[in-house]
């Protein structure tokens, strides 16, 4: 795959998305300050909610920020992608590419959009006097096993999307499901054993937690659970490839 035409791919992504707006580029980051503003000044500072055994005014919208920011990037890349094939059929269709890496430009470009995104969320930390420390270097990593994640993820289904006309939707329904499934809003610890017991295996509530780890609690992350995350992603894009391997041509004729 020629990485430059992935990389103008993703210019294009970025600079199309809301091309005819007036703010334009812009709006790929708006969106993400007018969350972190939400979270953190109305939850914090006009609802005055906490974390348990925290008296800091801001200790519960940086924990939902550390989660649902990179919550709502993960969701994102992962549904792009899983429908790549029927969203792009009008380029795919004239351009001989191997289909596998195509998907590589949405990461790019919701990289960008999820960096751009942690700089108001650091802008706001400091704020809010957070004390910055080297458990910051773990942030890559645990960014990389959730975009390995999203991609095994989003790729795997993407195999059946043009043949599923209603798996477009199911992903959706699924998706609300599985984030309150996702310790963001609610704090893990306080959960019944049980519950505890069922969340700790869902992907996302090993990723959320190694921010949540970094972010509210200064702690390095579990990399326990992130290494079953990593090791699943593993797998299920070994999977994805093979299966593709044996639909490619139907996958081809039906876009």
């Amino acid at each position: 795959m020629n990485f430059s035409l992935i990389t103008e791919f993703a210019k294009r992504d970025l600079t199309e998305r809301y091309s005819g707006s007036l703010l334009g580029f812009a709006w790929n980051f708006i969106f993400p300050l007018a969350n972190i503003i939400v979270y953190t000044f109305i939850f914090s500072s006009i609802m005055g909610a906490r974390l348990p055994g925290s008296s800091d005014v801001f200790s519960y919208g940086v924990y939902i920020c550390a989660g649902i920011l990179p919550w709502t990037a993960f969701a994102s890349m992962f549904t792009r992608i899983s429908t790549i094939f029927p969203d792009k059929r009008h380029i795919l269709t004239k351009l001989n590419t191997n289909l596998r890496y195509f998907p590589l430009y949405i990461v790019i470009s919701e990289s960008v959009i999820f960096a751009g995104t942690m700089v108001f969320f650091f802008l706001f930390l400091i704020y809010a006097g957070y004390q910055f420390s080297w458990l910051l270097v773990f942030v890559p990593v645990i960014y990389f096993i959730q975009v390995l994640f999203a991609y095994s993820l989003g790729f795997f289904l993407a195999n059946f999307m043009v043949f599923l006309k209603d798996l477009r939707e199911t992903i959706q329904v699924v998706l609300l499901f599985w984030f309150w499934f996702t310790p963001i809003v609610y704090v893990y610890d306080i959960l019944p054993d049980f519950a505890k017991s069922v969340i700790i295996w869902n992907p996302m509530t090993a990723v959320v937690n190694g921010y949540q780890s970094i972010f509210v609690y200064n702690e390095i992350p579990g990399f326990t659970f992130l290494t079953y995350v990593l090791l699943l992603s593993i797998f299920m894009l070994l999977l994805s490839f093979w299966i593709f391997n044996r639909l490619e041509k139907d996958i081809r004729d039906f876009m």
